[in-house]
């Protein structure tokens, strides 16, 4: 029988962090700092608002948009943050999740041949989000020396006729890094230069330590030029509730809103009650998670710091991801055995693109004594191959 996958889908590899999550499935005793979601339980207010919602018999669809309200919270929310102004009847559309906003995006924007630059290490599904929508990835990787942003200059080394936008995410998963507004203004220059779009991914918007996030588009004269998402899953740790929200100029939404009407239809109902009380009401609880996170935070670098494992500073999201070249092993290899020999889940860098070998990625969303006990397994782990 012949192969009926497309050749679009063949070419992309299963997802490289899947195989840790499967493995770690199995252990009974294993300490996973694999998982990129929230320990928290979507704080109580938010989940009444949900059941509330359910209550109320609002089990329909809503508009294609989402509904008016949390549109307009949206608005509200961005305007007030980052001094950025949405339209919320034709310039913000409610999706499922940031990874329906990604596909709605690029789908929307891409014809087959069109280049996407693409810098790494990164979430893993921005290269194969593209390669599905018919274009084609242009990988950077970015260096720790650089603390892992992006600069215009290695951007603009690989524009070619070919290219119609840039792809974002910071603050980033899996490095942690965050882009300084210097080099934001740089991305900007170029994007304008050569009349290129930017997709931005902030979902992780919130979760910053010690500095403040630069939306994207409040960049002078970078409203017109980018496609922000965002969503509520990493800072009110509502992962299951599946909302997030593409912002963009009207006739690009326009695009996006098309295919989204043709696949899903809607976002939960429920979820976007939740959601709206989570912009109006949920500013105390963001608070309290980015605290703890800090304090998380500054646990696991100082930890792998003084395991050898060198780890720079991340300022946002909950990465943390320390260098294992001092193991002499590569990085699959030290999570294979680490995993193995001290029941520790971390996933390899190389699996998050270009310039993620040689690290693995730890997320601290795990509680501050579930880090201190990781931290002791590596510790042994380390005495035998530091």
């Amino acid at each position: 029988m012949r192969n009926f996958i497309s050749k679009r889908v063949d070419s992309v590899p299963p997802s490289g962090i899947r195989k840790f999550f499967d493995i770690a499935a199995t252990m009974k005793n294993v300490i996973s700092l694999g998982i990129g979601e929230p320990d928290f339980v979507t704080p109580g207010p938010m989940l009444q608002e949900g059941i509330a919602s359910l209550q109320r018999g609002e089990t329909g669809y809503t508009s294609n948009n989402g509904t008016i309200e949390l549109r307009e919270a949206i608005s509200t929310h961005l305007s007030n943050s980052y001094n950025v102004s949405y339209d919320p009847v034709n310039e913000i559309l409610i999706t499922v999740g940031v990874s329906e906003a990604m596909y709605l995006s690029l789908t929307a924007l891409l014809d087959p041949g069109d280049e996407v630059i693409v810098p790494q290490p990164c979430f893993v599904a921005y290269g194969p989000e593209v390669v599905f929508a018919g274009g084609t990835p242009v990988t950077i990787p970015c260096k720790v020396e650089n603390e892992f942003q992006v600069t215009g200059a290695e951007i603009e080394a690989r524009i070619t006729p070919k290219t119609k936008a840039i792809l974002i995410g910071y603050p980033n998963n899996p490095t942690g890094a965050v882009l300084t507004r210097e080099r934001m203004l740089e991305i900007a220059a170029i994007a304008e230069k050569y009349d290129l779009l930017v997709i931005s991914d902030e979902i992780y918007d919130r979760l910053v330590y010690g500095i403040e996030h630069v939306c994207f588009s409040s960049l002078p004269g970078m409203k017109e030029r980018t496609i922000l998402l965002g969503g509520f899953s990493k800072d009110y740790a509502m992962t299951g509730w599946r909302i997030g929200y593409i912002c963009a100029p009207s006739e690009i939404l326009a695009g996006a809103r098309k295919v989204h009407q043709y696949t899903i239809m809607s976002a939960p109902t429920m979820g976007q009650a939740a959601a709206v009380y989570a912009l109006k009401h949920g500013e105390p609880f963001v608070q309290e998670m980015v605290a703890e996170y800090d304090r998380r935070r500054k646990l696991i670098v100082k930890g792998f710091n003084e395991l050898g494992l060198d780890c720079f500073e991340p300022r946002g999201a909950f990465y943390a991801f320390p260098s294992i070249a001092k193991t002499g092993m590569s990085d699959v290899d030290f999570c294979d055995r680490l995993l193995a020999e001290q029941e520790v889940a971390v996933i390899p860098g190389s699996a998050f693109g270009v310039g993620g070998d040689g690290f693995v990625r730890a997320a601290y969303a795990q509680s501050y004594e579930k880090i201190e006990q990781a931290l002791e397994r590596m510790q042994r782990f380390m005495h035998k191959y530091g």
